[in-house]
């Protein structure tokens, strides 16, 4: 079976695959009932339910899908990784190196009507760089943003020539530079803001929306597109579909018996176990449409004793087995690599120094050791864990064990991923309801470099990422990447940077898995890329 390409041959199925559970069709009847059927609608199933609408506030995917939806970005990726203009019809560059101009194409417009301005677009970037690892990297080097000489124009000037503006503002995933209202864009980066009010290709239905059961978004008639094929995040952007509809189906067999009875369209995230049976539909197409797949990762937050103590933080981490990570979650070895490249196997920047542990899974006595030589007490490990989503329900229990086989004391907190994502950005005390240790996937496009990739921000609890290390020898060498003139000289810093990461245990990468996407066949032109994207298709 292929999962990376379209399949070209189906077998036929086995009859007991063929079977449905009269009470898994009778749920997805109900959650298929909350708007009329229209061959305009496309009905998808995300990985997750949405609840949190700012995509700058979280790095929660949901919330960066949502924004992908009403938002839209000055830049973005092609399926190449080249940077292309988005909102930007062109840009010039002063001899000096020293200040960018940007000139906004033509028919931009807000959802509410107000056209797009120099103004907006200067707020938008300065909330994003407070909260976006890449984002800040850049805010370092700007002197000043602010309009142009007229409302088209975006001006950025710089305190030293920087290379990386324009990957910067391209950043395709969690946090995307995107760009709001001005009035939004105000808003304090730590507060949600208050409308969902964009520029991009599909604008949202507030009134329909139920939190944790649908979220629904209507073609923008007004949205002019751009001329350029489809490409990843970049070229046109061209809606054929009057409106989106996200039903949350939390139960797969649900959605299973959804999509081969034509009640959805998309399904995201399929589990492993049952790609043998969509596989077997002629009427399904499953493909993985993210070629750098996803990295597992687990995060110990370095504020709450014991994990504060980086020998209790190296010893969790040397008592993980990728295998069994992996094996726990996907099972099927095609759809995995054991890899402990914090900036992901199959990239310039892949290394696998520091990581023996995890790859060859022979930790567990210098766990072990490590905990014995930390003194640890025994106080028992907070560790969230989210029972909703089926690709973050497994990695937790596995860890878990692992931990209580290396002498921890491990308290699993079920809950589902929102809330976890929610309780995750506090920084209280166990006492007060804080956490020890979270699991969580990124696309690989999200940790294929140290200035993307969050987990290595070394800036503490003011500027980090969940988990909030401080060392800040690690934001001395991320400065030292961005302004590398060579990859030779990138690759020398991204392995020291991948050095200090684990011997500091600010996270592990516990593997890398490819998760194929399944839709009908009555729709096409589904795109490839780190984001489920809605525009390019037909129905």
């Amino acid at each position: 079976m292929n999962l990376f390409t379209n399949r070209q041959s189906k077998q036929t199925r086995p009859r007991a695959l063929l079977r449905n559970t009269l009470f898994s069709a009778t749920l997805a009847s109900i959650a298929l009932m909350s708007a009329p059927v229209s061959a305009e609608t496309l009905r998808a199933v995300k990985h997750s339910a949405l609840r949190v609408l700012d995509p700058i506030m979280t790095t929660a995917y949901m919330s960066r899908n949502h924004g992908y939806m009403i938002f839209d970005t000055l830049y973005a990726l092609d399926s190449d990784l080249v940077p292309q203009p988005q909102m930007v019809a062109s840009h010039t560059v002063s001899d000096d190196g020293l200040v960018y101009t940007f000139t906004l194409r033509d028919g931009l417009a807000f959802h509410d009507g107000a056209p797009v301005t120099g103004e907006d677009v200067a707020a938008s970037i300065a909330r994003w760089g407070e909260r976006d690892g890449m984002g800040q990297v850049l805010m370092s080097f700007v002197d000043s943003m602010s309009q142009g000489a007229t409302a088209n124009e975006f001006v950025i000037n710089l305190k030293e020539p920087y290379g990386l503006v324009i990957d910067s503002l391209a950043k395709p995933s969690s946090n995307v530079p995107f760009i709001m209202p001005k009035r939004l864009a105000e808003t304090p980066s730590t507060e949600p803001i208050p409308e969902q009010i964009g520029s991009g290709p599909f604008v949202w239905v507030e009134d329909e929306f139920q939190p944790g059961v649908l979220a629904v978004y209507a073609k923008n008639e007004n949205y002019v597109p751009r001329s350029e094929p489809a490409s990843w995040a970049s070229g046109g952007k061209v809606v054929n579909v009057d409106r989106v509809e996200w039903v949350v189906m939390p139960d797969d067999q649900t959605a299973l018996n959804a999509l081969q009875a034509g009640e959805i369209d998309y399904w995201e995230s399929p589990p492993s176990d049952l790609l043998p049976i969509l596989d077997a539909n002629p009427d399904v197409t499953v493909k993985n449409l993210n070629a750098l797949g996803m990295q597992t990762i687990m995060r110990p937050n370095t504020l709450n004793a014991p994990m504060d103590n980086v020998m209790v933080r190296r010893a969790a981490i040397a008592a993980v087995k990728q295998k069994d990570v992996l094996d726990a979650l996907v099972g099927n070895p095609e759809l995995y690599n054991l890899c402990g490249a914090m900036f992901v196997c199959g990239t310039p920047l892949a290394s696998d120094v520091g990581s023996e542990t995890l790859v060859q899974g022979n930790g567990m006595d210098a766990a072990k050791q490590m905990l014995a030589d930390a003194g640890y007490d025994g106080t028992p490990i907070v560790i969230m864990h989210p029972t909703d989503v089926g690709t973050l329900r497994t990695q937790p229990v596995v860890v878990a064990q692992a931990m209580r086989d290396a002498g921890f004391v491990v308290d699993l907190q079920a809950m589902d991923w929102q809330t976890l994502v929610g309780k995750r950005a506090s920084q209280a005390s166990i006492a007060d309801g804080g956490w020890h240790m979270f699991m969580t996937n990124w696309v690989g496009a999200d940790v294929f470099n140290p200035l993307v990739n969050n987990m290595v921000n070394g800036k503490g609890p003011n500027g980090g990422w969940f988990g909030w290390p401080d060392v800040p020898k690690l934001e001395e060498l991320r400065i030292s990447y961005a302004t590398a003139p060579t990859l030779d000289e990138q690759k020398s810093l991204a392995a020291e940077i991948q050095k200090i990461a684990y011997e500091e245990g600010v996270y592990a990468p516990i593997g890398q898995y490819f998760v194929p996407t399944a839709w009908s066949n009555s729709i096409e032109g589904v795109l490839d890329g780190p984001v489920p994207f809605f525009w390019n298709i037909t129905k």
